[in-house]
């Protein structure tokens, strides 16, 4: 497994770059349109206008509410979150015409690292279905039993480059603002002493997070030592990049 670390500076410089670039569309958009209502005295204009402010405040406070949960700090460190409240933005920010979003995980408390993953693994997952399908979230067991799965289905689905090789703990040619999430994906399954699976078959992406093997010897022992490897593997993938 190929091992890649970022400066704590660069990490934060390029996941305010990634929020940023995701909110920046719909803001734009409303500056747009509220450009258009200053200069506009044709009433069917305005209304496209207002329509179009309107859908993308509401893309734009999903986005936020999004990254928020899946990047912020979300109440203070060592919390529990409520799954409840993940599926909510994940909703809000995946589920659309295109997007079937169907979360099988029954409502608990869970630790927040652990929630932030779940929600990093459907960003990815959406990702890997551009044009759409069917996204099925599913979280069983409880606390360090914990398990997670999030599969994407639909035609043309498939993982990013970026994604499968940091899921294979392949080589890595660059960290920027295009591939930080994912990274980000793997210090999160660190955190939680969990091992991210993803798999690949034609139309079916699927990536599966569980307690790492000896999870607990390997988190005592980078306890005394002040680090931990991350423990990220890819299984069955159709994507050489993935291999």
């Amino acid at each position: 497994m190929t091992t890649v670390s970022l400066a704590p500076l660069d990490l934060v410089a390029l996941m305010s770059s990634r929020i940023c670039h995701d909110v920046i569309s719909p803001v734009g958009a409303i500056v747009n349109g509220l450009e258009v209502l200053e200069g506009e005295e044709d009433a069917d204009m305005r209304s496209v206008a207002m329509d179009l402010i309107k859908k993308s405040a509401i893309s734009a406070s999903a986005r936020l509410q999004f990254c928020r949960l899946a990047f912020g700090a979300a109440g203070s460190l060592g919390a529990s979150v409520d799954t409840g409240d993940a599926e909510n933005v994940a909703r809000g920010l995946i589920g659309n015409e295109r997007t079937t979003l169907r979360w099988n995980a029954e409502r608990r408390l869970a630790p927040k690292n652990a929630v932030k993953l779940l929600l990093n693994l459907c960003l990815i997952a959406a990702g890997a279905a551009p044009r759409g399908g069917i996204l099925t979230v599913d979280l069983d067991g409880e606390g360090d039993a914990l398990t997670m799965k999030v599969e994407a289905r639909g035609a043309n689905v498939r993982l990013s480059h970026a994604a499968a090789g940091f899921l294979s703990g392949g080589p890595v040619e660059t960290i920027d603002a295009h591939t930080i999430q994912p990274y980000y994906t793997t210090l999160l399954a660190r955190e939680c002493g969990m091992s991210i699976k993803a798999s690949t078959a034609p139309e079916v992406v699927t990536l599966a997070a569980a307690p790492a093997p000896h999870s607990g010897a390997v988190a005592d022992a980078s306890e005394s030592s002040g680090t931990r490897s991350a423990q990220v593997e890819s299984v069955g993938s159709a994507n050489p990049a993935a291999r």
